[in-house]
């Protein structure tokens, strides 16, 4: 088995560890715990555009590969971006904003960590076991 494939099942469970922590300790948020759940996801980041750079100078992606990486890029930013926003409003900065777009934010920032791990499966299949 690939060694990146395992390391990035621990980056995502400790992420998901820490997240449901951090869930369940209520706001606001405990600042060891917060800091935690976001390094180890800028650490998964940093590993996974490391790991798509090396599979580029390997061999250029295919078009079904190009995709894949933007999906799974698309989901990463919309699960930061989600994140962000549900740490400004704990922290009483969105005052404003109103109760139904509070909830979308906070579920998707549930949902998307799931669709993460399956598009982040699907893009480490497709380059760390390429054909030929």
């Amino acid at each position: 088995m690939n060694h990146k494939i395992i390391v990035t099942g621990l980056f995502f469970g400790f992420v998901f560890v820490f997240g449901f922590w951090l869930s369940r300790s209520g706001k606001p948020y405990n600042a060891i715990l917060f800091n935690f759940h976001k390094l180890i996801g800028l650490a998964m980041g940093i590993f996974l555009i490391m790991t798509v750079f090396q599979a580029h100078r390997m061999a250029a992606f295919t078009p079904l590969e190009i995709v894949v990486i933007a999906v799974t890029v698309v989901i990463f930013l919309s699960l930061v971006a989600a994140g962000g926003l549900l740490s400004v409003e704990a922290a009483g900065g969105l005052g404003s904003i109103s109760s139904s777009l509070s909830t979308v934010i906070s579920v998707g920032h549930k949902v998307l960590p799931y669709l993460a791990v399956l598009s982040t499966a699907t893009t480490l299949y497709l380059l760390l076991f390429r054909k030929g």
